[in-house]
């Protein structure tokens, strides 16, 4: 019989993979959305905000990522696992957190210039 801690450590790192998967397909996806229309607008200067969607798309698969991390918790078994569990997540915060700021710096700029027009 399966006890609840041989459940976790056997279907844990399914849903971690999931997750991570789930992570780089929305990065993957948003990059190929911001390159087409990136592409788009040189040919023929159409508006669209690239930058700010791209980094959405950044920040939102950053999240599911940051999500496998913290699942990750549950399996560490020594404190070097911990260490680098621990930095990994700290920079993918980190990279959360400047994506944001540069979002809300986007959408500041983007009302600035809606008003002057």
């Amino acid at each position: 019989m399966l006890l609840p801690e041989n459940l976790i450590e056997q279907f844990l790192p399914i849903i971690i993979q999931i997750l991570e998967a789930m992570g780089v397909f929305i990065i993957t996806i948003g990059a190929f959305r911001a390159f087409y229309h990136y592409i788009k607008t040189l040919i023929f200067k159409d508006h669209y905000p690239t930058k700010h969607q791209f980094a959405n798309s950044m920040a939102t698969g950053l999240e599911f990522k940051l999500a496998a991390e913290i699942l990750k918790t549950v399996l560490i078994q020594n404190l070097n696992e911990l260490i680098i569990l621990g930095s990994i997540f700290l920079l993918r915060v980190l990279m959360t957190i400047v994506i944001e700021w540069e979002i809300r710096q986007d959408e500041k700029q983007r009302k600035r210039q809606e008003t002057m027009e």
